[in-house]
């Protein structure tokens, strides 16, 4: 399945359209780059938009160039949990001039970590776009589990429903590993682009990282296996892949 991007003006780039919460990625429009903000203590999501506002006023940047988030939940949701929760996300982002309608161009991960769990979801990371001469393309791809996108019960987009068997995981991290290359192709980039790429899965993949990962260019930038589930009940691995310009850690 092919895909296409849509510009978003306003913010300096272009988008994987997807579902109401996230876009499938982010990668600058010419004339700009995107840089990465990382909060080295992660914050509950109303201070941390409430941060997030604040460094993009420092640097003279408006909140459309708000261009992607990382969030960290305590537990896995539930289908209903998990729309309950995103449908509170994006009012900030309606308020904001990004979410209108459904349509959502703002990429995202939201992860939810094996120990030192947060008492309540908070947001890892951010990245914006600025202006910029830089010829490279810079990019954000959005956290993809093992399942379908779509609105259908997620149990009923799964990747291999149930199967951790080693066989069952190689199923999964190859779907999750094209749907990657399939993003990145539509932005125009590809794994030698990359800054670095995410893995997130509580499972054991260590006979996959060269087979399925490695072996594809997925270690350009690096591999980081974070110890942590997808966000709802039933995934058991999920990607993303990072080309900022720029980081800064506060």
């Amino acid at each position: 399945m092919s895909e296409s991007t849509t510009v978003f003006a306003a913010g300096g780039y272009r988008y994987l359209p997807s579902v109401f919460q996230y876009s499938g990625g982010v990668a600058a429009e010419p004339g700009f780059a995107l840089e990465r903000v990382r909060f080295i203590h992660p914050l509950p999501m109303a201070e941390a938009f409430a941060a997030v506002e604040a460094h993009l006023a420092k640097v003279g940047r408006p909140t459309t160039a708000f261009a992607q988030c990382e969030l960290r939940s305590p537990d896995p949701f539930s289908d209903q949990g998990f729309i309950e929760f995103n449908t509170h996300y994006v009012k900030t982002l309606e308020r904001w001039g990004l979410y209108k309608d459904g349509v959502n161009p703002v990429a995202r991960t939201n992860v939810c970590p094996m120990y030192d769990k947060p008492g309540e979801s908070r947001m890892f990371a951010f990245t914006y776009s600025v202006p910029s001469d830089q010829a490279r393309t810079t990019f954000q791809l959005s956290g993809s589990a093992d399942a379908h996108t779509g609105n259908a019960p997620a149990r009923e987009r799964v990747i291999a429903l149930g199967d951790t068997s080693p066989e069952g995981l190689r199923t999964k991290v190859a779907f999750v590993a094209d749907t990657m290359e399939r993003r990145m192709a539509a932005l125009g980039v590809g794994w030698a682009d990359a800054v670095s790429t995410q893995l997130y899965t509580v499972q054991n993949i260590g006979h996959l990282v060269g087979d399925e990962l490695a072996r594809r260019g997925a270690g350009a930038g690096g591999l980081v296996w974070n110890y942590a589930r997808p966000p709802v009940v039933g995934l058991e691995f999920e990607m993303d892949v990072r080309g900022y310009a720029h980081e800064t850690v506060i």
